[in-house]
């Protein structure tokens, strides 16, 4: 979109039947779902995507802000905090005595580490001098990156399900808040902060708006089109060879597919060293999930987004990211966009999204075999919620989709929805470089690549390659100005 705003020649060519990858729009009869992503965070980075492609978002996509956020379940006590940090605050102190200071503390000091940490997120980091700039060493002190999430909340709260309440958003990177470094505690802040959305239509609304502005400008989306192969002479990209036999040249190449599932399907045999096959095995990827799409007859009296707590957290986190094995007692996150967007399911119906975080396909699980007996044993833990007693009978359309079919039905690498893991080791230099090293005139972009996983990163990740790939046009073709000729890749 960026691109092709600036003028160049964008051809998109998306393997799916619609746009969007792993937060597309998924179709089960009359019922309509986010695949993926189910809330927007920090909507004014998406609104200065738009506007530096000459478009307003509100054009195309219509924005709820959630109040509450979410409401997270611990047994009999339910926690719904908002944006309004005083409501928030109330909230907490009744629940949880003696923790709304700390909960204050918590969003100050916050607030201060994000305003460091931001400028790292929206600039490339592609060489070790990058360290030495200003920004972080500004950063350093704030980042708590040798820290944990659960370590730094802890420092706040004194009461384990509070803790819980603000070191989930780990889930996010599909990593456990014991081990996900301390500088991500700046998610649940950024939560509390500027509020969670939810577009009309669903996520996947945001990613086909970008989809039309791209044809606006000229560009075109091909669907259905998978690619086979990145054509690459003399060291440089070329264009794609598509699945159905076609070629496809072009000046630049930009890859938005999964980072893993890329390098190891879409080059030839011995043209990366960097990323072989046996040195991506070794890399950390983060959990997968185990997804359940249902089309219910009726309303469903729960929150817009709900968290179901299992009755130990940390047993259930260390089965998922270090046992490699399924809980017997999981948690799941359970998405009910129906009670407030009429537009996914028929009128007085609901589309229900089940989510449970599991073990990434490197754990030692059957999904042919295993498959069914979790599908059902999610039905079970659903019917355990009060307000989800006998949802079963009410199920109209249903679909399971395990880390098996991430992988092989979305291209997903070892099924981690989540893309790399963020360790230290895999982040900001250490992580995919959005020049791409290994062949000249490639970019990458998405979760795979800096700044990392999320939305918000993701779209900064679109911007930092834009800029890159303009920068190297102009440098390669010694012209002030972006040349309306100019092929600017074939974004996969």
């Amino acid at each position: 979109m960026l691109l092709a705003a600036q003028g160049y020649e964008v051809e998109v060519y998306e393997k799916q039947g619609t746009v969007g990858g792993r937060s597309g729009l998924l179709e089960l009869g009359d019922y309509r779902f986010d695949r993926g992503a189910t809330f927007l965070m920090m909507t004014h980075l998406l609104e200065e995507l738009f506007e530096a492609a000459g478009r307003s978002l509100h054009d195309y996509v219509s924005l709820n802000k959630l109040d509450p956020l979410y409401s997270l379940h611990f047994g009999d006590t339910i926690f719904s905090p908002s944006t309004d940090q005083e409501a928030t605050a109330e909230a907490i102190e009744q629940l949880f005595p003696g923790n709304a200071g700390g909960y204050r503390r918590f969003m100050k000091e916050e607030e201060e580490k994000f305003a460091r940490v931001m400028p790292l997120l929206q600039r490339p980091f592609e060489r070790l001098g990058d360290y030495a700039k200003k920004d972080v060493l500004r950063a350093l002190p704030k980042l708590h990156a040798t820290d944990t999430v659960y370590n730094r909340l802890a420092k706040y709260f004194d009461d384990e399900r509070l803790r819980f309440a603000f070191t989930f958003q780990a889930k996010y990177l599909g990593m456990s808040p014991w081990e996900c470094p301390g500088t991500f505690t700046i998610l649940s802040f950024l939560e509390h902060r500027y509020g969670l959305y939810h577009p009309i239509g669903g996520i996947n609304r945001v990613l086909s708006a970008m989809g039309e502005v791209i044809a606006e400008h000229g560009g075109t989306v091909h669907t259905s089109c998978g690619v086979k192969r990145v054509l690459v002479r003399d060291g440089r990209a070329a264009g794609v060879l598509l699945e159905n036999g076609e070629t496809a040249e072009a000046d630049y190449v930009v890859i938005g597919a999964d980072f893993g599932s890329a390098m190891t399907q879409l080059f030839e045999p011995g043209v990366l060293k960097r990323y072989t096959p046996e040195k991506l095995k070794r890399k950390r990827y983060s959990c997968s999930t185990a997804m359940l799409y249902l089309g219910v007859d009726g309303p469903v009296d729960l929150a817009h987004h709900s968290v179901h707590f299992s009755g130990d957290y940390k047993s259930n986190v260390e089965d998922i990211t270090r046992l490699g094995r399924l809980s017997p007692d999981p948690s799941i996150y359970v998405h009910n966009p129906s009670v407030i967007d009429p537009t996914l399911a028929p009128p007085g119906k609901s589309s229900l999204y089940v989510l449970m975080p599991v073990p990434n396909l490197q754990a030692d699980i059957n999904w042919e075999r295993e498959g069914q007996s979790v599908q059902e044993a999610m039905l079970e833990r659903l019917q355990q919620i009060p307000q989800l007693s006998g949802i079963a009978q009410r199920v109209e359309e249903r679909l399971f989709f395990s880390p098996l079919d991430w992988q092989n039905g979305l291209n997903v690498y070892n099924g981690a929805t989540f893309n790399l893991a963020h360790n230290l080791g895999q982040m900001m230099y250490l992580r995919p470089h959005n020049t791409f090293s290994e062949v000249e005139g490639i970019w990458l972009v998405g979760g795979g690549t800096h700044p990392g996983s999320g939305l918000p990163t993701i779209f900064e990740s679109a911007k930092i390659s834009a800029r890159l790939l303009q920068k190297h046009d102009l440098a390669r073709r010694g012209r002030a100005v972006v040349p309306q000729s100019a092929r600017a890749g074939v974004p996969l």
